[in-house]
Formats: C-alpha cells, structure tokens, sequence
C-alpha cells in the first residue's frame, strides 16, 4: 500500500540498528526529569499496547491476522523494552521494575493505547489512529539531538511503518465491505476519536524538549496526520467525525499520569505475577 507515508512493505531481515547498537549510542549528558518522562510516554504506548493486542491471540478473525496482530504486539513490546532500558539507565530501575512495579499514575501512555480492545473494528480503529500517528512521530525523532532517542526511533520506524500499512489495509476492508462491517467501523472511529487530541497536545516540559531539538513537536504532527486519516477514511468509505472535544487536553492527560478506569484494570492482570512472587526468576 505504501498511502500513508510513501514507504515500501517491511522488511524485517533489514533493520537499521541491533539492540547492542541501539544502547550503546550515546545519549545526551545527565537526562532530566523532563527526558525520563518523555522516554517512558515512549515506552508506554508500546507497552501498554502490545498488551492490549496480546488479548487478541487465538481470537483474531482469521489465523493470518491472529498472527499479524501478535507480530505487531511482539513488535511493539520489543521498542518498548529499548525505551524502558534508556529510562532504567537514567533513574536506575531495570526494565522489569518499570514494567511490573509501576502503578497506573506512574505510567505516561496516551489514553488511547488503553482502551479496552471491543470488536475487531474497535481494536483496528485504535490501532490505526496510534499507527498514522506513531510513524510520524518516530520520523520526526530520527532527528533527535539525544543520540540514542534517534537510534531507538530508526530501529522502530522500519517496523511501523508496517503497521500503519497493516491497520490502514483492514480498516478499509471493514469501512468499505458489507452494510454491517461499515457501520461497526464507523462507530468504532467516532468512540476513539475522542482520545486522538491528546497526541497533539505539549505540555511545558515536553515543550521545552522540544527547543531543545530532542523531543518531536507533536503539535506539528497534526496537519500531516490528518490529511493521511482523511485520505484513507475516503478509500474507506468513513466519515472523519465532526466532534473536535477530546480527552487528555489541558495537561491532565495519559501523559501526566492521570488515565481511564481501564488501565489500572490491565496492569493489575498484567503485573500480578511479578508482584505475587517478586523474587522469581526464569
């Protein structure tokens, strides 16, 4: 397909950094507490998503697509450990640690990410909105001054552009299919696209990140994302909603921690078992 970005299929035989070449890029001197937050938002989405999409194994619609949706959650766990690592090196906690023992006002993950999965358009609705908006982002923080935020972004970007490539194919095969799939797709778009604003939205401290030439100006990232959405929600049949009120804005979002019922729920199954036996070991 390639629509949304002009990128080629991926291919996951070439990727542009080993995880060794990944952390072992410098990053910038003595990180704020700004930086620790920006990398765990990072971190977060993935996931926090990855889990989400791990519900889905062996209940995906056809067995190619179960597989398809492990693969992206698998993708995104795997950029997700890259950018819990930089923050672990930053305030000392492994990996694990920032996983398992974290409670839900600690984690800085969009709302969007959290929702819970529904139907199959409720789950393709959320992952394409993140997708579209995902690869742009990461594009922009190739460009990163923070040596390791660009080489983590490069890693990741190879892979996303797949998945926004993946997300856009199905949603418009259900927008544009029968009367039933249109009509559950284009619900699922109007209940997440309340949860899209707070992508856009940059709070002092990311702001001053972003002066700073190591943060991604989200803000910037809305025209070319809504210009993608617009275009494939045409070849979909959907119609983007009228509704511009969203959550997350005003700097009480899932980046400052304050999230939906939904995600203490999630942790909770999520982190049970480290936290029950928090000595155990593979």
């Amino acid at each position: 397909m390639g629509r949304n970005d002009g990128s080629v299929s991926k291919d996951r035989a070439s990727q542009p950094a080993s995880r060794a070449q990944v952390d072992g890029a410098s990053a910038i001197p003595h990180p704020s507490p700004a930086i620790l937050n920006y990398v765990l938002h990072l971190a977060d989405n993935g996931l926090v998503l990855a889990q989400r999409l791990g519900e889905w194994v062996g209940k995906g619609p056809v067995l190619e697509e179960d597989i398809a949706s492990t693969n992206v959650g698998l993708d995104l766990l795997g950029q997700a450990r890259l950018w819990l690592a930089y923050a672990g090196d930053i305030d000392g906690r492994g990996e694990d640690e920032l996983a398992y023992f974290r409670e839900s006002a600690d984690y800085r993950n969009l709302l969007l990410v959290e929702q819970p999965n529904g139907n199959y358009a409720d789950t393709i609705a959320r992952q394409y909105l993140f997708d579209q908006w995902h690869v742009l982002l990461l594009a922009e923080l190739t460009a990163s001054g923070d040596a390791r935020i660009a080489a983590i972004a490069a890693k990741a970007l190879t892979e996303v552009r797949y998945h926004v490539e993946r997300s856009s194919g199905w949603l418009i095969r259900l927008g544009d299919g029968t009367e039933l799939s249109h009509a559950r797709m284009q619900a699922a778009i109007d209940a997440s696209w309340m949860y899209t604003g707070e992508m856009f939205a940059v709070d002092a401290a990311e702001r001053c990140l972003v002066d700073a030439g190591i943060a991604a100006d989200a803000a910037a990232l809305h025209a070319p994302w809504i210009a993608a959405v617009q275009s494939v929600f045409a070849e979909a049949t959907l119609a983007v909603p009228a509704d511009t009120w969203s959550q997350g804005n005003g700097g009480r979002g899932g980046k400052q921690g304050v999230h939906t019922e939904h995600l203490s729920r999630m942790l909770a199954e999520m982190q049970v078992l480290p936290r029950t036996y928090p000595d155990a070991r593979w």
